[in-house]
């Protein structure tokens, strides 16, 4: 089957099979006949304020089944991430998990490579307002950077100029048209073969500060672990950009939060800052074209539109060794505008379609096709929650309290407001009010359908490059 064919495939099959789960859903619940409703009924709230209500509520099978059915769902999906985790780790095959801990520590047992050295990688595209702060973040780490190299593709501002009055190395792409994966890989291969096992190179977005103590902590890791391949940040969304803002950093927030629960067991290496043993990225290169996708000798395979996720992807298949350490954190630049954060969504959205498309149905995998059907799922379920709040508020003539959903509601704003709460006070009074999240959540559901619609329909994707205009006036995120 051919790349376009198989990209739409993938999309068919997750529009298909979330749509499929949830009319199945639909006709369970509607199996046993309308519930009969009971007419509204009156009351006096505090005495004073009269009230119609009506304490219907979905009868407790319904109830049973469909907590039942998420409980099963979680359990399912994370016995299987586990024993895949395990099993990895557990391989002694060389060929199908050259970077599995056993196969790693089998081969490095009894020598040492030398202390761990950090070479940090920064990918600049005319990013002269941003890149400032990103080297002054790295330069003020308590565990300096034994080297530091800007990336300058195509640059037509003053990047070169900031990175060499700052310090530090400066390499230019050649010729590169294949956008920030292109760029590395031109560096990584002049890079990697002068590389010792004990040295990591650092790869982190021009527009993300790293907070103190992100280079010892994950030093300390590949020290202590020398099956250890990567380490991941966890990422927080920078000050300001009003409402927009804080939409982008609750979400952050609450990514944080799944990633620490999960004991830092890693669904992505965020572009935004991981940090990567020589000896994964070289087994990477070498079985590019063989077991995983991709050109020969090539780190980041260039038609991902995510490179990040696809090399997670990548690492996961070769049984590396990874975790994203709660010391680990970073503070990232959030899209200005509406524009700007569809455009970046949609890219995130389309990539991590096509990387899954491109390994198929595997073991690694497994959790990432999970994780797209659960997005389908929601996006129709927070549809028909909004339709049918919709309907009622326009089809009644009084209005009427429904006790059960109600409680149901406060249940939801609890959870909201709980997830967010190391945000400080914004993040948590826009999770208390409830409505404007989910209308944010909304307009993600909607970038996921285009993303779904487009590949399904083998629209061609783009690369959009968002350029920062004005200098960093904040230093912090907008967390406690």
């Amino acid at each position: 089957m051919g790349k376009a064919k198989l990209h739409r495939a993938v999309g068919i099959l997750i529009a298909l099979t979330a749509g499929g789960a949830a009319a199945l859903l639909w006709f369970a619940v509607d199996a046993g006949g309308p519930a009969l409703a009971e007419s509204p009924t009156q009351g006096l709230f505090f005495g004073f304020w009269s009230i119609l209500y009506n304490t219907d509520a979905p009868p407790p099978r319904v109830l049973l089944a469909a907590m039942a059915m998420a409980l099963l769902l979680a359990a399912g999906v994370a016995a299987v991430d586990r024993r895949i985790a395990n099993r990895s780790r557990r391989s002694l095959d060389p060929l199908t998990g050259p970077l599995a801990p056993r196969v790693v520590m089998a081969a490095t047992r009894g020598e040492y490579a030398g202390p761990v050295t950090v070479t940090v990688l920064i990918p600049a595209h005319n990013e002269e307002a941003s890149l400032p702060s990103t080297i002054a973040s790295l330069l003020e780490q308590s565990r300096r950077p034994d080297r530091v190299i800007v990336v300058a593709d195509n640059c037509t501002d003053a990047t070169v100029a900031l990175a060499c009055r700052a310090g530090v190395e400066v390499i230019e792409s050649v010729n590169n048209t294949q956008k920030k994966a292109g760029a590395l890989n031109q560096v990584l291969k002049q890079l990697l073969p002068g590389l010792g096992d004990n040295d990591v190179v650092m790869v982190m977005d021009a527009d993300t500060r790293l907070d103190d103590g992100f280079l010892a902590g994950a030093v300390d890791r590949f020290v202590s672990d020398r099956a250890l391949m990567a380490v991941g940040g966890l990422f927080y969304g920078e000050a300001g950009h009003g409402l927009i803002g804080q939409f982008q950093r609750n979400e952050y927030l609450r990514y944080s939060r799944q990633i620490s629960r999960r004991r830092g067991r890693v669904f992505v290496l965020t572009g935004t800052a991981s940090m990567f043993r020589s000896r994964a990225l070289r087994t990477v290169a070498a079985s590019r074209g063989v077991s995983i996708p991709g050109n020969p000798g090539d780190v980041y395979d260039t038609a991902a539109l995510t490179e990040d996720n696809e090399l997670t992807i990548a690492l996961k298949s070769l049984g590396g060794l990874m975790i994203s350490p709660d010391r680990c954190t970073v503070v990232t630049e959030l899209m200005p505008g509406w524009r700007t954060l569809w455009a970046q969504r949609l890219r995130w959205q389309r990539g991590a379609l096509e990387n899954i498309g491109a390994y198929g149905i595997t073991a690694p995998t497994l959790r990432y096709w999970a994780q797209q059907l659960g997005i389908g799922y929601g996006v129709i379920a927070l549809g028909s929650y909004l339709l049918l709040v919709f309907l009622m508020v326009f089809s009644l003539d009084t209005w009427i309290w429904f006790p059960f959903w109600l409680g149901l509601g406060l249940l939801f704003m609890a959870e909201r407001v709980a997830t967010v709460w190391k945000g400080g006070w914004r993040a948590r009074l826009l999770a208390l009010t409830l409505f404007p999240e989910l209308c944010f959540d909304m307009f993600l559901n909607v970038v996921y359908l285009k993303g779904v619609a487009d590949i399904s329909l083998g629209r061609t994707a783009s690369w959009k490059h968002v350029t920062q205009v004005r200098p960093r006036q904040t230093t912090g995120a907008e967390r406690a």
